[in-house]
């Protein structure tokens, strides 16, 4: 099929940026991290498992403000099967931004090349997709699809994680022996849910922490599995430092030891890393 020279420009509407002349093959990148694919998949409407049909690499007359050593390329595909989504056509079309090599030159993308996308349709014209990001078109393989739907079961799930949005109030209360006490901190979540932060210390033993999804901070509360959304969430979405704000209800006396099992969790939690460009 031959490529609409109107589609390729309102396609080109829907993601402003540019490329060049085709040359060598797809440059490999890093693997995407756990929170790299969580931040693309949660808020995409679809996943999809495409098979490249046709490809042009736009010209700078065509796009506009692509990113530095990036390529634009208008692809058609067809859909292998929906890993989310529904009521799309076998045959779609969207822009995606390539990384050019280590010379300068534009990748290939090869007819029958698969890929996993992360996209939302574009209103009013069927068939048509906006990737959620410029990078949003990884390559294809079973586990990549295996990490995406286990991500997207989460995410859809009635219990699912909110994304945190702050830190409210912070309670600090010593016991009765030394060395034990209890912090409590109260996040603020999308959509106004209860999630609050735990931090008991007893003499002799490990601090514990956890982390409780609702009103009441039952025993069974945990830490949460490294790589799941909570985990995402979380270590994602804490802030580095809790903003003063947090103190007001405080004791002035509790406030380094609230600061210290704060720091605590986010030490537990390890550290958000993204691999992907800003």
């Amino acid at each position: 099929m031959n490529l609409s020279k109107l589609g390729i420009a309102l396609l080109a509407l829907l993601l402003p940026m540019a490329s060049s002349a085709e040359s060598p093959a797809v440059p490999a990148r890093s693997a995407p991290t756990y929170a790299d694919l969580a931040d693309l998949a949660v808020e995409a409407p679809v996943a999809a498992h495409i098979k490249i049909s046709q490809a042009i690499g736009l010209k700078e007359e065509r796009a506009a403000a692509v990113p530095p050593g990036k390529s634009r390329f208008y692809v058609e595909a067809n859909i292998v099967s929906l890993i989310r989504g529904q009521g799309l056509p076998a045959s779609i079309r969207y822009l995606a931004d390539m990384p050019r090599d280590s010379a300068g030159k534009s990748p290939k993308l090869r007819k029958k090349s698969e890929f996993l996308i992360l996209a939302a349709p574009v209103p009013g014209r069927p068939g048509e997709l906006q990737l959620v990001a410029p990078d949003a078109q990884l390559a294809w393989s079973p586990a990549l699809a295996d990490r995406i739907r286990t991500i997207l079961r989460e995410a859809s799930a009635a219990d699912a994680p909110p994304r945190i949005i702050g830190v409210g109030k912070a309670f600090h209360v010593p016991g009765s022996l030394p060395g034990e006490s209890e912090t409590q901190l109260f996040l603020l979540a999308a959509g106004g849910r209860p999630i609050s932060l735990s931090v008991l210390r007893r003499p002799g033993e490990q601090p514990r922490w956890a982390v409780a999804l609702g009103e009441i901070v039952d025993e069974a509360a945990a830490p949460p599995a490294p790589d799941t959304l909570l985990w995402y969430r979380l270590a994602c979405g804490l802030p580095h430092a809790l903003p003063p704000a947090s103190f007001a209800d405080a004791d002035a006396g509790n406030v380094e030891a609230i600061r210290v099992d704060y720091r605590l969790v986010l030490d537990r939690l390890g550290p958000c890393v993204r691999t992907r460009a800003p």
